[in-house]
């Protein structure tokens, strides 16, 4: 069953149904919402309100999106409201140029998986909000471009020019805090 058909089933009364898309999307929601809020609490409070905001708001979804752009666009405007946040200002500028993308293999050291994925959770941490949001999307959840502006609102230029920005800073906060160099970008 695809999910136009399982938002048909709630939307015809079958409420429960709606327990699908909570299960589906219920882990990236929350990484949206506590990249933006910055604690567990308020990212689950946010969540809620979310997944309220979508079930009452079903009927204005159109097909013509994915179901999880949706909502994660809700998502993203309730942690922004909740946190009554100013994501974009203070960015770092960088001169706007082509970025070749991070591969799984920049980190070119001798270090375990479990130690990778470490310092890629410290340094995002450690980010800007609006910065390791983008990264994250991007890389950790395999968003094309196209669907991060629908769900943060930017236009694609400009999420294409944070992404290289949020790069660049990523790069450097990892040489500074780890002594690690990275190839490939």
């Amino acid at each position: 069953m695809n999910e136009n058909q399982r938002v048909q089933q709630v939307l015809s009364g079958n409420t429960s149904a709606f327990a699908y898309f909570v299960d589906a999307y219920q882990d990236m929601a929350i990484t949206i919402a506590y990249r933006i809020c910055g604690n567990m609490q308020d990212a689950e409070d946010v969540v809620q309100e979310s997944y309220v905001k979508a079930f009452r708001n079903l009927r204005s979804f159109r097909s013509d999106s994915k179901f999880s752009t949706w909502l994660y666009r809700i998502v993203y405007n309730t942690a922004i409201t909740h946190t009554k946040s100013q994501m974009w200002i203070g960015s770092r500028a960088a001169a706007m140029e082509d970025a070749s993308q991070l591969a799984d293999n920049t980190l070119e050291i001798n270090m375990n998986e479990n130690e990778r994925k470490e310092i890629v959770a410290d340094v995002l941490q450690k980010m800007p909000t609006g910065d390791a949001l983008l990264l994250t999307l991007y890389y950790l959840e395999d968003n094309p471009v196209k669907e991060i502006a629908k769900i943060t609102g930017l236009n694609e230029p400009n999420v294409k020019v944070k992404l290289f920005r949020a790069r660049k800073l990523f790069k450097e906060m990892v040489v500074s805090n780890y002594g690690v160099q990275i190839t490939g970008t």
